[in-house]
């Protein structure tokens, strides 16, 4: 009689010598799949996520475009802005054409968005191209004169307005001027020089009444954290070097248009807005499309600088709504 461990071991011994079966898989392998049936494919996405997909490609442009735009393209562009603009007033400077007003024969007079004059302030390592206008467009290229005040170095009030954050934020350290600091500006009448009386903001006192036949420039940008200003701030100078002739300022007191006051929006801009966001809806639209044609890796290619370059559009249309003084 045999004993069960010797049978045990027998039938061990039997599985162990048993050859394994053809194509090398043992029988607690998984099945085989049958020779000619393809891999199922991924099934196709429905129109709901392609229209999600859309919207999140829309939002994620917009966003990319108007963080990029407002910072480093923002910086890169008014550097250029600025190279150009000071080529130009140089040359205007050379060839005695640079602006100084509105005179009686019409010459000599600045159109928006011309350079009209230099400023340069060192305590702050300044040094702008002002150009004529102060809407949220002109404030984009550099810091700019306010049309209907007088030049700097002319007799009266003369008010220059410039950006606090975007667009390289040129006045984004006017608050620390001190006062008796001194700055120049030069214009097509020569080099002035000015003597800061103080900064000022909501509530304070108004400075001296300005002497007759004396002139004064204002500074102005907005006040607070950038992005989130909750005020005006304004650096007024007295003019401490001779007094040049005055023509009329480019446009007369109380003619000022509203999107040329401090903090105000360029309505304008609306229009640009919608066209460029239709171009931007319907690129996104034929690249949710391309997605279900192409593939991802093609459409990726195709999708990210087109995408890009719409988003950046709708953002420096969008930049042109917030008050001009950010």
């Amino acid at each position: 009689m045999t004993a069960p461990g010797a049978v045990a071991e027998a039938d061990t011994v039997a599985q162990g010598d048993r050859p394994p079966p053809a194509g090398g898989r043992s029988a607690g392998d998984p099945p085989a799949p049958e020779p000619g049936r393809a891999r199922q494919s991924r099934p196709a996405a429905g129109p709901g996520l392609r229209v999600a997909s859309a919207a999140l490609g829309i939002l994620a442009a917009l966003l990319l475009g108007f963080v990029v735009d407002a910072g480093l393209v923002g910086q890169i562009r008014h550097a250029r802005d600025r190279q150009v603009d000071y080529a130009d007033f140089r040359s205007d400077l050379a060839n005695g054409v640079a602006p100084v007003g509105r005179s009686e024969g019409g010459g000599l007079a600045a159109a928006p968005g011309d350079p009209v004059a230099l400023l340069e302030v060192p305590a702050l390592h300044l040094r702008e191209v002002v150009g004529e206008g102060t809407t949220a467009e002109d404030l984009a290229r550099g810091p700019g004169h306010r049309r209907d005040t007088t030049l700097p170095g002319q007799a009266g009030v003369s008010v220059i307005m410039g950006r606090q954050a975007t667009y390289g934020g040129p006045f984004g350290h006017l608050g620390e001027l001190n006062t008796g600091d001194t700055f120049t500006v030069t214009t097509g009448q020569g080099r002035h020089t000015y003597r800061v009386i103080g900064p000022r903001r909501a509530g304070d006192p108004q400075p001296p009444a300005l002497a007759a036949g004396r002139g004064r420039l204002t500074l102005i940008t907005a006040d607070g954290t950038p992005f989130m200003p909750r005020g005006i701030l304004r650096v007024d100078a007295d003019l401490v070097s001779d007094v040049q002739p005055t023509p009329a300022p480019s446009l007369p007191p109380g003619a000022l248009p509203e999107d040329e006051k401090p903090m105000a929006t360029q309505q304008a801009a609306w229009l640009s807005l919608v066209l460029w966001g239709q171009g931007l809806v319907l690129a996104a639209g034929a690249l949710a499309w391309a997605h279900a044609r192409w593939g991802r890796p093609h459409t990726w290619v195709v999708g990210v600088p087109l995408l890009g370059a719409l988003g950046l559009a709708v953002a420096d249309q969008a930049l042109l709504l917030l008050p001009n003084l950010l």
